[in-house]
């Protein structure tokens, strides 16, 4: 299936690529399917670009980059939708925002993914963390922010 995206023109993908977030997300509840893209001027970053929305994708990083002892507290039921099992591979995301020259990770809204399953949440914390942690990701002003 070909996917068109704003940012990173069409996108070849096949439906095992596509992340099922049966909730939605924050913000983009109507927004269900998405895939997970490599940021081709920075590895440190990935980009949640919507399926159905053209214009939307999101910058993710990995928070153990940032935050080594990062570590959230996640009830059961927040993890309901995915489905999980003692056997599937789990990953967690942050996403990136910028407010003037600062990149942020918001640590307590992490986006949860079953990679066996393709499903994937974003859950929201009450752990007694920052909401904003700074990064910095090197030498690239390459997170392109959307204005």
């Amino acid at each position: 299936m070909l996917v068109q995206t704003s940012r990173f023109g069409n996108v070849e993908a096949s439906h095992e690529d596509i992340l099922i977030f049966p909730q939605g997300l924050i913000g983009f509840e109507s927004s269900r399917q998405w895939l997970i893209l490599p940021d081709p001027e920075n590895q440190e970053v990935a980009w949640l670009q919507s399926v159905a929305q053209t214009q939307v994708a999101l910058p993710l990083v990995s928070p153990r980059k940032f935050a080594t002892d990062y570590k959230v507290n996640i009830g059961k039921r927040q993890l309901a939708p995915l489905k999980l099992r003692n056997t599937d591979r789990v990953f967690i995301f942050n996403v990136v925002s910028k407010s003037g020259k600062t990149l942020t990770a918001n640590l307590r809204s992490p986006i949860v993914i079953n990679l066996t399953a393709r499903l994937a949440c974003q859950v929201i914390t009450s752990d007694a963390l920052p909401l904003a942690l700074p990064i910095s990701l090197g030498s690239t002003p390459a997170i392109r922010m959307a204005a």
